[in-house]
């Protein structure tokens, strides 16, 4: 369920103040086991990036938490936020056929 009154957590912010700042873990240390660029991990925890399908997988094997994890963290966030903008549309009248 999203929350009314605030975004919900990114899930770079989940990924740092959940999992690397209690484990001791650098952002750098991550990136070289996950075989990935740092400004990739980065920019997912500014928020400045989203996390993708690949990325939720390899994060979910790497510290134990599964891909859904992830993608549903990502669900809720972009969900939240677009639905902020989003004009309404009116309910189709027909049933549209298969």
């Amino acid at each position: 369920m999203l929350p009314k009154n605030r975004p919900p957590t990114h899930p770079g912010e989940m990924l740092l103040k959940e999992f690397l700042e209690p484990s001791e873990i650098t952002q750098t240390e991550l990136a070289r086991h996950l075989k990935w660029p740092y400004a990739r991990l980065n920019e997912i925890i500014k928020g400045r990036r989203g996390v993708t399908a690949q990325s939720a997988i390899a994060l979910g094997e790497a510290l134990g938490t599964g891909p859904e994890f992830w993608m549903n963290l990502q669900r809720d966030w972009d969900l939240w936020h677009n639905l902020r903008n989003h004009k309404a549309i009116s309910r189709l009248s027909k049933a549209v056929a298969a």
